[in-house]
């Protein structure tokens, strides 16, 4: 494995809530040296919606040593404005690539199929997994077509601007054409469904004689996660249950997740030694199937926080290899639009002042970096080991 690398929010944004609602530009800096240099990472997948934040974090990474995987992403909008935001990123990213040949790559979006309008029916994300019609669409493969004209025209329109690698990060119910591209990317999440098929459904992607970049794959952070794969965050529908409501709201699919792990009085059993686990053997996989790299889904979530207090602990149900702490000064801000977003997605009203209890203890730094509002879980030292060794 050549790439061997993480993915870093600067802010993902779905229905108007921010992944990353503070952009510190010396944090990041100081997040992706440790990426670089205790992580050993060599190459780094930046990805969120608003272009300044993901052009100073590459710049900074690229100052770094970093290669850059750089990978704009506008979700749930209609093609023509995905399109033109994408050109608007390629413009800015040129000026980088220019000043760093070879260290920038430029991703033309990631499983459009189920982010972006006009593809399958529904307005957002979770509109298009409740469709009635959306899995016999899939089955039928009505949506490759429509996504590959969408592909081969940003392709040809990104490449009037920016003049280094492009590839798509695909998910594996998406058939890409990907003749024209530099790269073959696909996200791809290890669960209980494919355990035994992983190795050989990431080793046929080599078929297409293109160097494979995984972009994302990993596993949540408690006993079960291993089961549900890329579908972990699920659980955090689930830590409300004074609002079965919300369940109700969810695709079946989803809801029937909820129930899969293990539960101690009612709770998920957080279990940083699974995720560490799950890691390593997955990357060992990845690796023997011959990559050309991956991306470790993600450094950090600072919305979802680490509680003591397992009702309220929403960092089992994310992917990072570090905990979050709360910040005072972002608490309200992420309870707001967590509540915003249930109302948007689901129609059910909660009061922000619920999910404020998810924060635990605000202002806590780590012990092993006391200038970072986190702590490494297992699952940082173990990437980390596996990367120093290959």
């Amino acid at each position: 494995m050549n790439r061997k690398g993480v993915c870093y929010d600067v802010g993902r944004v779905m229905l108007g809530v921010n992944w990353r609602p503070k952009f510190d530009a010396p944090v990041v800096h100081r997040e992706l040296g440790i990426i670089k240099n205790d992580l050993h990472c060599n190459a780094v997948r930046i990805c969120g919606l608003d272009i300044e934040r993901l052009i100073v974090a590459s710049e900074d990474a690229l100052a770094l040593g970093l290669e850059v995987w750089l990978s704009p992403e506008m979700w749930d909008k209609k093609q023509v404005e995905t399109l033109q935001y994408l050109v608007r990123a390629a413009t800015e990213a040129e000026k980088l690539r220019q000043k760093y040949p070879g260290k920038l790559v430029f991703s033309l979006g990631s499983e459009l199929t189920l982010f972006m309008q006009d593809i399958v029916e529904g307005d957002n994300f979770l509109e298009r997994m409740s469709s009635p019609a959306f899995w016999d669409n899939i089955r039928a493969g009505k949506h490759n077509q429509p996504l590959n004209a969408f592909l081969s025209a940003a392709n040809q329109a990104v490449r009037e601007v920016f003049h280094g690698d492009i590839t798509y990060f695909s998910v594996p119910l998406e058939t890409v054409d990907w003749k024209n591209l530099d790269f073959l990317g696909v996200d791809m999440y290890r669960d209980a469904r494919i355990q035994d098929a992983y190795g050989g459904m990431v080793k046929a992607y080599l078929a297409h004689n293109k160097p494979v970049m995984i972009g994302e794959f990993g596993c949540c952070t408690y006993q079960g996660a291993e089961k549900l794969g890329g579908n972990g965050f699920i659980i955090s529908f689930g830590m409300l249950p004074d609002h079965p409501e919300l369940n109700q709201k969810l695709p079946r699919g989803f809801a029937e997740m909820i129930e899969i792990p293990p539960r101690v009085d009612g709770h998920c059993v957080r279990d940083e030694g699974l995720q560490a686990r799950e890691l390593a053997d997955q990357l060992g996989v990845l690796d023997a199937a011959g990559v050309e790299g991956a991306f470790v889904f993600t450094f950090i979530s600072p919305t979802s926080t680490y509680n003591e207090d397992p009702r309220y602990d929403s960092d089992m149900a994310s992917f990072s290899l570090v905990k979050s702490y709360a910040e005072a000064d972002t608490v309200e801000e992420i309870a707001k639009q967590t509540a915003r977003q249930g109302n948007q997605l689901l129609g059910v009203n909660v009061d922000p002042g619920i999910f404020v209890r998810f924060a635990g203890e605000v202002g806590k730094h780590g012990k092993i970096y006391p200038d970072m509002p986190w702590e490494p879980k297992a699952s940082f030292r173990v990437v980390a080991e596996y990367y120093s060794l290959h």
